[in-house]
């Protein structure tokens, strides 16, 4: 059988890595690459984070890195996870070979094992399942990934309803790794999902909440969102996102890519869910997002009131972009006002209320009440200098002495 190699990669020789393997015996076989690393290497695309897979315990890992003197966060004790810090503080998770011994949907209870095949059978989908020695490169596939990743295919490891069974989260991590990865779904795992899409109920809605912003700024999150509609997989926790969520989802996306924006998924979110702030509010506290985040949903569900530099003015560029990319229906326009808004330096209002006070306004509702209606203008007039900002306070200054003059 042909011996496949991992190929060569920036992260494998960054600052501090090759020695953690070597400190870790990787040259004895003791420890491997895993996971993400592996995968989209083969894919030719970035590796954000890298894993490390092992068969020391967690206790002789910890005591291998002081020995070392590499830094070590016993991040997942009771699972077998240590962070090692590397030199330049990237943190490499180190985690012990595992089998599950009791599974409820939401959390696991591990033995620790010395067999690849082991930790590899417990884990969720074939291509997250591939292990590489970092000493010969050589890949390691138990149960087929390596085929799955050049169809394109996200398919569980094992029976899916089992797999779902021991972990319902696994059912929307299948949709977000398709929306990354896929191309046509896996029938089998697509049925399991639709037929235990209820136990998503189970679920912190933490967890839903990170895995599904994960899915919302996936590369093919439009089509699989589509998908999950189709199959009712998010009615049981959010019934509210149906076919013209996808609509709005396809075009705000569109937007994104034509203007050259990163996709956000907190707006990306918002443009799933239909158009009323007080609905946005309940369902970030549903999902359990800050307070801000909260807020930064509610405002881009808000109409808008302004065109894109006083949007930006008031909301700031992300809110800005925000409101004017959700709804501005027409393409070019939604692409034009969103390059304005990230071209824009956004100006800061020349005045304070102590400019007011100086020119004999009492301290107190007046001065906020005349500043804010200064600014008002001062907006209204697309940001003038100085000069102008000054002069239109004046203005309103003699207005207010001849308004209580009057009084």
């Amino acid at each position: 059988m042909e011996r496949l190699i991992l190929p060569a990669a920036a992260w494998r020789t960054r600052a501090g890595l090759p020695e953690l393997c070597d400190v870790l015996g990787a040259a004895r076989g003791e420890t491997r690459y895993v996971g993400g690393a592996v995968r989209d290497t083969l894919l030719g695309i970035d590796v954000a984070d890298v894993d490390l897979a092992t068969r020391h315990t967690p206790e002789d890992v910890i005591d291998l890195l002081a020995r070392a003197r590499i830094k070590a966060v016993p991040t997942g004790l009771a699972h077998g996870t240590i962070t090692a810090v590397l030199a330049d503080g990237a943190p490499i998770e180190v985690t012990t070979l595992r089998r599950d011994t009791a599974t409820d949907g939401r959390h696991a209870t591990v033995a620790f094992t010395d067999d690849w095949r082991e930790d590899a059978a417990r884990r969720d989908f074939t291509i997250n399942a591939l292990y590489a020695d970092p000493a010969s490169s050589e890949i390691f596939d138990y149960f087929g990934g390596l085929d799955d990743l050049a169809a394109r295919r996200v398919r569980f490891i094992g029976d899916p309803l089992q797999r779902i069974a021991e972990d319902h989260l696994r059912i929307l991590r299948f949709f977000r790794f398709h929306a990354r990865f896929g191309d046509a779904p896996d029938a089998a795992g697509l049925d399991a999902c639709t037929q235990r899409a209820n136990d998503l109920m189970a679920l912190s809605r933490e967890r839903i909440s990170a895995e599904f912003l994960k899915l919302l700024v996936a590369p093919n999150a439009v089509a699989t969102l589509a998908l999950m509609i189709a199959r009712g997989i998010l009615l049981p926790v959010l019934p509210e996102i149906d076919d013209s969520g996808v609509s709005r989802l396809a075009r705000v996306a569109a937007a994104e890519v034509q203007a050259g924006l990163a996709p956000d998924p907190l707006r990306r979110l918002a443009a799933v869910l239909p158009r009323d702030p007080v609905l946005g509010e309940n369902v970030g506290a549903r999902l359990k997002l800050s307070n801000a985040q909260r807020k930064r949903i509610v405002s881009a569900l808000t109409d808008p009131t302004d065109s894109p530099h006083p949007l930006a003015y008031r909301l700031g560029r992300d809110g800005a972009l925000d409101r004017w990319l959700l709804t501005v229906e027409d393409a070019a326009d939604a692409v034009r006002g969103a390059r304005e808004i990230v071209a824009w330096d956004i100006p800061r209002f020349p005045l304070t209320g102590g400019a007011l006070v100086q020119r004999g306004v009492n301290k107190g509702p007046d001065v906020a009440r005349l500043l804010k209606q200064i600014e008002d203008r001062w907006v209204a007039e697309t940001f003038p200098d100085a000069a102008r900002a000054n002069a239109i306070a004046d203005e309103a200054v003699a207005q207010w002495r001849s308004s209580t003059s009057i009084a």
